[in-house]
């Protein structure tokens, strides 16, 4: 039991950092698009690669901070029924939807590896002239970003699981996973 504790202590410290990261690249693409905006409207002045960059830190603000919100349990979820649902139904529907956000997530995982390796092997770059080159970069964030949602759902069955023990009255000790 300790030990299952104390690895999700630090997968929730882990995806603490990749909260902060993403905040941090949320904070980037706001300034970026305002200055997009500005100097698109304000001067005539355009970048093919400014803008293609907005929708690169998009996708990864989605993609990093979907760990992220599970951890704080941000995810969408219908409280109307859920919250009249018996503490021992509310954990048959969290472990069920945590399971099957494992499954998910490594489905995407798998699925999306050789897109990225594809995109890497030819080396996609834009579209445009002047866009950004190594497509296969953004792209990796797929594979990433369900990593991580991965990583911290284990983290979030570890915490039910102990939550659920103590719940039924038993010794923290007793968890076996």
């Amino acid at each position: 039991m300790r030990t299952l504790s104390a690895a999700q202590r630090r997968i929730e410290r882990f995806i603490d950092l990749v909260g902060q990261l993403t905040l941090w690249l949320t904070l980037a693409m706001v300034l970026l698009v305002a200055t997009n905006v500005l100097l698109r409207y304000a001067f005539s002045l355009g970048s093919v690669w400014a803008q293609e960059l907005e929708w690169h830190l998009l996708a990864a603000v989605i993609l990093l901070g979907m760990s992220y919100a599970l951890q704080r349990g941000e995810a969408v979820r219908v409280d109307v029924f859920y919250g009249s649902f018996s503490p021992g139904a509310k954990f048959v529907v969290n472990l069920f939807s945590l399971l099957l956000t494992l499954v998910l997530a490594g489905l995407f995982i798998k699925l999306s590896w050789a897109y990225v390796m594809q995109s890497y092997a030819i080396g996609e770059t834009s579209a445009d002239p002047g866009g950004i080159p190594y497509r296969w970069a953004v792209k990796g964030l797929i594979p990433l970003g369900f990593a991580l949602l991965f990583v911290q759902t284990l983290g979030a069955l570890a915490k039910l699981l102990i939550a659920e023990q103590l719940r039924r009255g038993g010794s923290a000790k007793a968890v076996h996973v």
